[in-house]
């Protein structure tokens, strides 16, 4: 068992064990590509000898990657051959063990050595791991000084994620057990260039709890199913028994489980008003209903239809703009955080911001629309606070408080809020579910989220793939942008054939 299998659906550990023989998807594949593509970029600035000033003494040694689903003998045994030599830097380091009776292994991208001979494991996450706060203080060592250097105390804070921490747990619980642990974890996150530390004692009673979590003997259904390889066997053994999370995935259905409610059937017949009406709906394929008697959203001269794009949360590479008649796309293929970006959005901001003033010098009333501005909000408020006070020609990053005073005035409406106001849906309110009810169909069905995510970490490069992956960014991000037009307008129609709740 791996620190991933202790996170999320447990019953997907049931299933590899009972069909080892289905592939992994394609989502799974591009993750562990990105994971593989973080390593390299840390590799890449790892030491590899002494800088001048250093002491002469610097052994690292490079265990070869074994895929978990291998035999990991050959490398566990390197591991233990590279901590016998005292080796100051290892890469690709593995541990099996047992806890409560559960057998594990743990890959552990790096094991720095410490002056007193013990070991740090360092893990490479594509998580941020730290956010820069006046307020606390954190141990920091950069990357090229792994195995050379000490740490130094910076100002920031730790963020913590899941399954870094029983990565952490798992490897320090390791290193104890051969008596050279040093009770100090890091992590490399988004921020390739920068270890940070942290004590693992903590992270082991949260451990010990995943370890001896007994293993669930059914399915259900959770918001991970939508890219879980083992999904087409779970979903069969759902509907012979009409499990309700079908329905109601995850939580949600708790409050009817523990009324002894457990099919989707039991809470139609249960006769419980909207929740019952939903649920039949649901059976009967109905992709909306209104709460109310008339479905309306607001009008204004000039509409402008925003969308963004973000690369985990490294930063806003696409902000794209529909006017009605064009799309308006402004993007950055370069790496984020410099100046690349900070242009790019301030030339977003300049044309968004010129287009109301023109708007407003016209005696004409302006609205930008988005959907679901909760990542839009934060990547405006993030960008203006990262690179304030920065000109490029007639351009420059708004301030902070430009941001907070566009965002909170009528001119800034979020759609979907509008959607959720006045219509349910059993199958969710997503735009991919709304938009088509508009009559909007996007010109890549199939592209989401998580290939998103894929396609910028490939559009960096300069061959055909990257041009392509560019392109497909865009038509992506255009038909966001459209699709949140095409919602509003047949909003302010009255949603022709949505049925009253």
């Amino acid at each position: 068992m791996s620190a991933a299998d202790l996170v999320g659906c447990r019953y997907r550990q049931v299933q590899k064990l009972r069909h080892p023989e289905v592939p992994r998807t394609r989502a799974a594949r591009m993750r562990q590509e990105r994971v593989e593509a973080a390593r390299a970029a840390v590799h890449a600035l790892l030491p590899v000898r002494p800088a001048r000033g250093d002491r002469q003494r610097f052994l690292r040694v490079d265990v070869p990657p074994v895929p978990l689903e291998d035999d990991s003998f050959h490398a566990e045994m390197a591991t233990l051959e590279a901590l016998a030599a005292q080796a100051d830097l290892i890469t690709g380091a593995v541990f099996t063990g047992t806890s409560s009776g559960v057998d594990w292994r743990v890959d552990v991208d790096l094991l720095v050595r410490r002056p007193d001979d013990t070991y740090m494991p360092v893990i490479i996450s594509n998580h941020r791991v730290a956010r820069a706060d006046d307020g606390c203080s954190t141990p920091v060592i950069a990357t090229a000084r792994l195995g050379l250097g000490q740490a130094v105390e910076a100002r920031y804070r730790l963020r913590h994620h899941v399954t870094d921490g029983y990565r952490l747990g798992l490897a320090a619980r390791a290193l104890e057990e051969i008596g050279v642990d040093s009770g100090v974890g890091a992590a490399i996150g988004q921020d390739r260039s920068r270890a940070f530390l942290t004590p693992t004692a903590p992270l082991q009673p949260a451990l010990d709890a995943a370890l001896t979590a007994e293993l669930p003997d059914f399915p259900r259904r959770v918001k991970e199913c939508a890219t879980c390889r083992f999904w087409p066997l779970c979903e069969e053994q759902l509907v012979a028994v009409d499990d309700i999370s079908l329905y109601l995935a995850g939580d949600r259905a708790r409050k009817y489980r523990d009324e002894g409610i457990d099919t989707v059937g039991g809470l139609i017949e249960a006769d419980l008003g909207d929740a019952s009406r939903l649920a039949q709906a649901w059976r009967d394929g109905v992709v909306l209903l209104r709460k109310v008697d008339e479905v309306t959203a607001p009008a204004t001269d000039v509409e402008i239809d925003v969308d963004m794009e973000a690369y985990l949360d490294q930063g806003a590479y696409l902000w794209g703009a529909f006017d009605g008649e064009n799309y308006q796309p402004f993007a950055t293929w370069v790496p984020l955080g410099g100046d690349g970006e900070a242009e790019n959005f301030a030339r977003f901001w300049h044309w968004l911001m010129e287009r109301r003033a023109r708007a407003h010098a016209a005696g004409q009333s302006f609205a930008a629309y988005c959907w679901s501005n909760h990542g839009e909000n934060h990547w405006l408020l993030m960008s203006a606070r990262r690179f304030a006070g920065r000109t490029f020609g007639p351009v420059r990053v708004p301030t902070e408080a430009e941001v907070r005073a566009f965002i909170s005035s009528p001119e800034w409406v979020d759609v979907f809020r509008l959607v959720r106001a006045q219509l349910a849906g059993p199958g969710g309110l997503g735009l991919k579910v709304v938009a088509p009810e508009a009559g909007y169909t996007w010109e890549d069905g199939d592209f989401d989220g998580e290939e998103s995510v894929n396609a910028r970490r490939i559009s960096r490069g300069s061959d055909t793939t990257a041009l392509e992956a560019r392109r497909q960014l865009l038509r992506y991000n255009e038909d966001d942008c459209r699709a949140t037009a095409a919602v509003r307008h047949w909003l302010r129609a009255g949603a022709p054939g949505v049925e009253r709740l």
